[in-house]
């Protein structure tokens, strides 16, 4: 009776969570090479045809479980006084909560892994973000901007994070916040 007062639309919301949240699973455990849409059925409970009828395919389902629960909407709805302290946020948002970390370092371990996931990274979940940074910068070199600002937090996400330098590592997150704050600033500053 219950699943009679369930709109389709919420029905079909449910599923593709349930989906995501098992690719995000296996993709963070196994990798991208070998998580496969069966596998990712399978854990979600539906038929795998239901999962390419939502996704359409695996590099779609990657670009889904990459973006899921990543918080994009602060970072592109930031106003231009508020980017750089989003874009610091936005390092830390899935790294520094323990029950999401794990998943998100090995998403990120598969973009710089394996080419086809790296690209779907790049075009599907970077590319429309840096081009909503740019466009809030504004600008002649809004675009390089942005990719600056963009390839900067990537490289302290990096740093800290899977490659686990050690100063950047055991440094407190206000005190990287406190180093790169300022850089950051100067990246979104137009100049005018």
């Amino acid at each position: 009776m219950e699943d009679e007062r369930i709109s389709r639309a919420d029905r079909r919301r449910r599923t593709e969570e349930a989906i995501v949240t098992a690719a995000r699973r296996q993709f963070g455990e196994l990798g991208y090479e070998r998580t496969s849409i069966r596998g990712v059925a399978a854990e979600a409970g539906i038929d795998p045809a239901l999962v390419m009828q939502l996704f359409g395919n695996k590099e779609a389902l990657f670009s889904a479980a990459a973006s899921a629960g990543v918080g994009l909407e602060a970072l592109t709805g930031a106003t231009t006084s508020e980017l750089a302290r989003a874009a610091a946020a936005h390092l830390f948002a899935d790294f520094e909560d323990a029950e999401r970390r794990g998943g998100a370092e090995a998403l990120l371990r598969s973009c710089l892994t394996h080419p086809a996931a790296g690209a779907v990274l790049r075009d599907q979940v970077m590319a429309p973000t840096q081009a909503a940074v740019a466009a809030t910068i504004g600008g002649d070199d809004a675009e390089l901007r942005a990719a600056v600002l963009n390839a900067c937090t990537l490289g302290v996400t990096i740093a800290r994070y899977l490659l686990e330098d050690p100063v950047l590592a055991a440094a407190d997150r206000t005190d990287v916040e406190r180093i790169l704050g300022p850089a950051l600033e100067a990246i979104v500053s137009t100049g005018a």
